[in-house]
């Protein structure tokens, strides 16, 4: 392979940082009766798999669900098999992480994937920031983010962050409202997957009194209680379908109707949707309105994992030590933490990151097992008592929580009981999450986002 044949796959930055030359790429599936199918691979990562929400679905039962990822780097294609059940193979070898030069074929089930040039490379603006709000990024992939974002907060327009559970998309939404023109108005957020789903039309459009049983007063929804500021629609891909085309309509209209009245009342808010979910996906397979889906995506903007920046780590744990009461530093960390945690994937992202580090704050000469207890892929075992005994333990750990101000003690006991909990229910309950979700009173879409959030598996 030649050097300039390689550098047509790598990022890279020029003009002293403030841009960034994106190579054109496309990615070749060849399927077992020699169809072929293509997509583009840019900044996003580009899952290769049988199931419908993959970006390239191959019909091959060879293949599993989500098989492998492609991701664009500055070292090149980075190629990565994601625990599928055959095995991703380069050159008759099953790897689990590898640079896929250009032209060369992996295997994956019965089919053969190839990236290849497609065009000439785009150049892209770089932040000269390295925060945007309170997210914060150096790496190539943040920078080009926050450089759209400080183009497209200033304005009205609709946005919608696609990403991974826990990469800071609410952070980011945040962001946005304090550079909008609507800085001083305010900032109100809905969680589609929190909300039940007989009470997602009340909660965002409001009612009268008598609505429903229990509805004793009217109530605004909260299209209306953002009007003059921003509307932050969390997990937009768990809207029930049958409310898609209400929402749509109020985008529409900017009027809404409560439950139960019969006239329309203006409101005036900006909406940036987010969701983990990959939404065309979902269009095509009817379970979000493409009309909705095109509504919310004037302006797409991928919020990339934590695993594809790790580059971010070091400046991450030192914003989440800095606010702690007191204030710490980097060098209040045991020796060899940062390295230890740079070889995680992180699949809670900056939220798992975020709470391992209040962990290792409280208990710095639990370092191994802090790290690795987040590493694990599974519920980690009850370890035996240290020598001292469990009393003195849990006297141990009451004297640390103590250090910390009360919201931050709470949400690390609330980490440590919602992972402990959700394992035993799916213990409980063989794996099944269904069965383990009506066992706990909530969602199965709760119950999925746990376990990305405390990197559990359901058995």
């Amino acid at each position: 392979m030649s050097d300039d044949l390689a550098a047509d796959c790598t990022l890279t930055s020029f003009d002293h940082g403030r841009s960034l030359r994106l190579p054109a790429l496309a990615v070749t599936v060849t399927l077992p009766d020699r169809r072929t199918l293509t997509a583009p691979l840019d900044l996003r990562p580009l899952v290769v798999g049988a199931g419908a929400d993959c970006d390239l679905v191959v019909a091959d039962p060879r293949a599993s669900r989500r098989h492998c990822e492609l991701r664009l780097t500055e070292r090149g294609v980075l190629l990565r098999d994601l625990g599928s059940k055959n095995g991703t193979l380069v050159r008759d070898v099953r790897v689990v992480e590898a640079f896929l030069p250009p032209g060369v074929a992996a295997a994956v089930g019965g089919c053969e994937l190839v990236v290849g040039a497609a065009g000439p490379a785009a150049v892209l603006p770089l932040s000269q920031e390295s925060a945007f709000g309170e997210a914060v990024g150096r790496s190539l992939t943040m920078r080009a983010l926050f450089a759209r974002l400080e183009r497209a907060a200033p304005t009205d327009e609709t946005l919608l962050l696609l990403g991974e559970s826990g990469t800071g998309k609410e952070v980011l939404a945040r962001a946005i409202h304090a550079r909008s023109r609507r800085q001083s108005g305010p900032f109100v957020v809905v969680d589609c997957g929190a909300v039940a789903a007989n009470l997602v039309e009340s909660e965002l459009f409001g009612h009268t009194r008598g609505a429903f049983t229990g509805a004793a007063g009217a109530r605004p929804g909260l299209l209306e209680q953002a009007s003059g500021g921003t509307l932050f629609i969390d997990e937009i891909g768990e809207l029930p379908l049958d409310l898609q085309p209400k929402l749509l309509r109020a985008l529409e209209s900017r009027q809404v109707r409560r439950l139960g009245a019969n006239e329309w009342l203006p409101f005036d808010a900006r909406v940036v949707a987010a969701t983990h979910r990959n939404l065309r996906a979902r269009v095509l397979e009817g379970s979000f309105r493409a009309d909705l889906y095109y509504r919310l995506s004037v302006l797409e903007l991928h919020v990339p994992a934590l695993r594809e920046r790790k580059d971010d780590i070091p400046p991450l744990v030192e914003r989440f030590l800095a606010g702690r009461d007191p204030p710490r530093t980097l060098a209040d960390l045991p020796p060899g933490a940062l390295a230890l945690l740079a070889t995680y994937d992180w699949p809670g992202n900056v939220r798992e990151l975020r709470n391992t580090v209040a962990r290792l704050v409280l208990f710095p000469e639990l370092l191994h097992e802090v790290v690795g207890a987040a590493a694990s892929p599974e519920p980690a075992s009850p370890a035996s008592d240290p020598p001292e005994g469990p009393a003195s333990l849990a006297d141990a750990r009451l004297r640390r929580l103590l250090e910390l101000p009360l919201p931050e003690a709470r949400d690390v006991v609330i980490a440590e009981l919602e992972r402990a909990y959700v394992a035993e229910k799916l213990r409980q309950h063989d794996g099944n999450i269904s069965h383990a979700a009506e066992a706990m009173g909530v969602s199965r879409q709760l119950v999925h986002r746990l376990l990305l959030r405390h990197n559990l598996r359901a058995r």
